[in-house]
């Protein structure tokens, strides 16, 4: 049990957030120690007088980023080592989708934050503002859609949460892709919401008010959306009268193949909603993302963030701004992409040479992520635990999937790492499950087409 945590119900972070930080902190910290169980979500719940799904998931997070882990019918403990011995292996995370901070640059950042607390309106931008967004950036936004509004978000996450309170209340059926990335879920499920694999959009009873997919670089599973695919999803979308939510937060990180038309692009309804972020090719820590799509949703869209968190921080996002204008963007995302292409080249080459026969995995043309399913006989949820103390850490299928759960899948995240160590954990994961194989082995890894 953990004391002194206290809720802020004022505050702009989110109440689920506020307990994961608090929490992180006493781990960290080494208030709460190796092992040691935590407080059902249940009992915490009450004791901060909050839903539990909001504790459940404060929960998953701590879990995602490998601080805790969840044991079906025992619950959850501390699996962070606060003091590590000398000899403790290195964890290389697969766990988690981020850039390469070592990519960071840092004097180009400093470059521009001098730039604009140099301007003469900086007094402007300390002041309260407009809760739709800064209004330079959201013209920037608009260049390349000017049929369309922009609403700016605190990153796609907060887009998510907007979407869901204006168009999808408790009840609602939401289509979505399965696997499906967490924090998508965890946003429809906490509010009611009927959570339907996008493949039974084809059923002849279907119907619903939304439909979210991520046709680029798909997290969990790195996978594209072809053409084809992307137009007729949105015919069967206008057939059914649905609201389509597009995610894309990676396009921009396409390391081979030629890009496609995004569905905004493609649609004829105006029924498309797009999130869009800095968070991937720039600093995830300024937390600026955005919807683009009709000025009647953007306008519904922007009085729910009004009631969320009332203003912008317009600081954050004139930074993000002059960063573009100036042309640091676009060479930073250059050495992102050319940091990807080895990134990749290495993740697809160890998995062909490490995994165990039988192994299949996607092979994405950019993003972060991809989908690993091992031979029938091994569980990768079960073998996480053999795999970190081996030094290597990874996210299991149960965080992506709605309804039934392949235990033998995962994702696996190599977006913020060299390719010397993805190269390495790679190899140390196919050591771990080659360990555990059973039986006459079968055909040898393959990539998932």
């Amino acid at each position: 049990m953990v004391a002194n945590l206290r809720i802020d119900s004022n505050s702009v972070t989110p109440l689920y957030r506020q307990v994961y930080e608090m929490l992180r902190a006493s781990i960290l910290r080494g208030e709460l120690v190796s092992g040691q169980r935590l407080q059902p979500t249940r009992e915490l719940a009450e004791q901060l007088g909050l839903n539990r799904a909001t504790v459940a998931a404060a929960y998953e997070l701590l879990e995602q980023e490998g601080l805790i882990r969840g044991h079906v019918g025992r619950g959850s403990f501390v699996a962070h080592r606060s003091t590590p011995s000398a000899d403790a292996p290195a964890v290389i995370h697969f766990g988690t989708s981020r850039p390469d901070e070592e990519l960071f640059p840092l004097e180009e950042f400093r470059e521009t934050v001098a730039e604009v607390l140099a301007e003469r309106d900086l007094i402007s931008l300390l002041q309260l503002g407009s809760p739709q967004g800064y209004l330079p950036l959201r013209r920037y936004l608009q260049a390349g859609s000017p049929a369309h509004d922009v609403l700016v978000t605190s990153g796609a996450q907060q887009a998510l949460d907007l979407i869901q309170r204006v168009y999808a209340p408790a009840g609602t059926t939401v289509y979505v892709e399965n696997p499906a990335y967490p924090g998508l879920k965890n946003v429809f499920e906490r509010a009611g919401v009927r959570l339907t694999p996008l493949e039974d959009i084809t059923a002849p009873s279907a119907g619903g008010a939304l439909l979210v997919v991520t046709p680029n670089f798909q997290n969990p599973t790195g996978r594209t959306l072809p053409l084809e695919a992307r137009e007729r999803l949105l015919r069967r979308a206008a057939d059914l009268g649905l609201l389509v939510v597009e995610i894309d937060i990676y396009s921009a990180l396409r390391y081979c193949g030629e890009p496609l038309p995004s569905l905004l692009e493609l649609d004829r309804r105006g029924r498309i909603l797009q999130i869009g972020s800095f968070s991937k090719i720039a600093f995830p820590g300024l937390r600026t993302g955005w919807i683009r799509g009709p000025q009647e949703a953007i306008a519904q869209l922007t009085e729910a963030k009004q009631w969320s968190d009332l203003h912008s921080d317009q600081l954050s996002q004139a930074i993000l701004l002059r960063f573009a204008e100036s042309g640091r963007l676009a060479r930073h995302q250059e050495r992102v992409i050319a940091q990807g292409v080895r990134q990749r080249e290495a993740v697809l080459r160890a998995l062909e040479e490490a995994m165990p026969p039988g192994s299949r995995f996607t092979r994405p043309d950019g993003g972060m992520n991809l989908w690993v399913e091992l031979p029938g006989d091994l569980d990768a949820e079960s073998l996480l635990d053999d795999a970190q103390r081996a030094g290597v850490s990874y996210l299991p299928a149960r965080y992506f999937q709605t309804g039934r759960v392949d235990r033998n899948a995962f994702r696996l995240s190599f977006g913020g790492l060299t390719p010397a160590r993805i190269t390495r954990g790679v190899r140390l994961l196919g050591e771990v499950f080659r360990r555990h194989q059973s039986g006459v082995p079968p055909a040898p890894a393959t990539a998932i087409v």
